[in-house]
């Protein structure tokens, strides 16, 4: 069958769209720039299309010939979200429904008890898009899926930092929630599945992995699994979801804007009512995965550098679409440069591979406090923070975050160019190239790019740049040393 596979570039898609071409159906990702998905290792055996679900015109191409169509976007963490998810699954219902599709496939969240006040605007937007899908004419199916547990999930990030950081900490009631985590192993099974459902099958089904626990006990399982002390956890009930999404945001790298949904889901129990997806989709031989497994296959992939995907690959809410303009007098006359240029005793490779290897564990090669400060500063004011870190410790893609920055565009052994995503009163850019210089030697050329918006922006730059000579000038002195360095890098 041909797929249509939207939200491609987030946790979750990026991961199915490969399962389902292993699975021997054609795939067509939709995207709004298809340059997101240039460097997924799929990306040559699927077909991509650009458009957006908000945008009802963009569509019909991305529609035209499909069998399955998979819904798997959501605005989380941005202003709005709930109008803005109502409208594209609208958008994405109709859509369908005028191509012929056959059926749909969506990804949701937990249904809370009829008879309860949901005060969680994030489930209540998860449910009522079901419902427009379910109500769409095409046949759906959708998948209601509590905590997902998997190497890169925000909720497992969510997990296993509050557990590997806080050998003791003060939690709100809802830690003693009952919640049934399902493997991302098997949400993937069962997304797949679903393509193969009879044509008559219009419903919801909820689906979890085999063990019910609350989120106190997930972090002791989570602790024994990775060979940590038992935690000391009490739970009081002053701290509200609002503030206990500030506690995650400070502890955890999933920022306040992201935390505040997630934690007000876990409010509510999120426990499987039925297990009626079985009759279509077989559980496997050995049976659904466990927590303790899940636990310790995500801890194997962080460990290896292997995760596949992670929940900030995807965009967030306040990243500027647009590329580094290379019209300079694009901010009304004012661009703000800082360029270093280093000669480097070493081969074009060996400096290559410093460079890709910037962020994350590894940090920013210069003034560690620096870039410190400046990432507790932006959580500060609701910005992602440097807590991101990096998918794989050692290669980048397009459109992957890198702490409070986001890839642009990379040229292997060439150019590595990053858009901050920091707070900022403007638009910023880092752009390092490798140039070869002949007889085994290279060039680093660093260029830091600032767009002001207004006054503030001015005032920030200038508040800035003394900082420079240390910060900047630092960082290419150091990723040139690094590739001078004898031994492996």
């Amino acid at each position: 069958m041909r797929c249509l596979v939207t939200g491609a570039t987030g946790y979750i898609g990026g991961r199915l769209a490969p399962r389902l071409l292993a699975d021997g159906h054609a795939v067509r990702c939709l995207a709004r720039k298809a340059g997101r998905l240039r460097d997924v290792p799929w990306a040559s055996r699927a077909e991509i299309t650009e458009g957006d679900l908000a945008r009802p015109e963009t569509l019909p191409a991305a529609f035209e010939g499909v069998d399955v169509a998979y819904y798997l976007v959501h605005s989380l963490g941005q202003r709005g979200f709930e109008s803005a998810d109502r409208q594209a699954a609208e958008n994405f219902a109709a859509a369908a429904r005028a191509a012929g599709v056959r059926r749909i496939v969506y990804l949701g969240g937990p249904e809370p008890a009829a008879d309860r006040n949901v005060p969680s605007a994030h489930l209540r937007s998860r449910a009522e898009v079901g419902r427009i899908l379910l109500a769409s004419g095409v046949p759906t199916a959708v998948l209601r899926a509590a905590v997902i547990i998997g190497s890169g999930s925000a909720s497992f990030e969510m997990l296993r930092y509050l557990t590997e950081r806080l050998p003791g900490m003060v939690t709100p009631r809802w830690v003693r929630n009952r919640i049934q985590p399902i493997a991302v192993r098997d949400v993937l099974r069962y997304l797949v599945g679903c393509a193969d459902l009879p044509a008559d099958v219009n419903r919801a089904f909820d689906i979890g992995g085999p063990d019910v626990l609350t989120f106190q006990d997930m972090m002791q399982r989570y602790a024994r699994v990775a060979g940590l002390r038992r935690r000391i956890i009490l739970p009081v009930r002053p701290l509200t979801p609002s503030l206990s999404s500030h506690w995650v945001g400070w502890v955890t790298p999933v920022p306040s804007s992201i935390a505040r949904p997630l934690v007000e889901s876990l409010v509510h129990e999120a426990v499987a009512h039925e297990h009626d997806i079985a009759r279509y989709v077989p559980d496997p031989p050995g049976g659904l995965t466990g927590f303790d497994q899940s636990v310790a296959l995500a801890l194997a992939k962080v460990r290896d550098g292997q995760v596949e995907t992670r929940w900030s690959t995807a965009s967030g809410p306040d990243a500027p679409a647009e590329p580094l303009p290379t019209d300079p007098q694009w901010s009304g006359g004012t661009s703000y440069t800082d360029v270093r240029e280093r000669a480097v005793s070493a081969p074009a490779a060996a400096l290559w591979r410093v460079v890709e290897g910037v962020g994350g564990e590894h940090g920013w090669y210069s003034f560690p406090l620096a870039w410190s400060v400046r990432g507790w500063l932006d959580r500060l004011v609701g910005g992602v923070g440097l807590r991101r870190g990096r998918r794989d410790p050692h290669r980048l893609q397009v459109g992957e975050a890198l702490d409070f920055w986001r890839v642009e565009e990379i040229v292997p052994g060439e150019l590595l160019r990053l858009r901050a995503e920091m707070r900022l009163p403007g638009r910023a850019w880092l752009e390092m190239r490798v140039e070869p210089d002949g007889d085994g030697r290279s060039r680093y050329v660093q260029r830091a790019v600032f767009l002001p918006h207004g006054l503030p922006g001015h005032l920030y730059w200038a508040s800035v740049a003394p900082f420079h000579a240390v910060v900047f000038g630092g960082m290419a002195r150091n990723i040139a040393r690094g590739a001078e360095r004898p031994g492996p890098r």
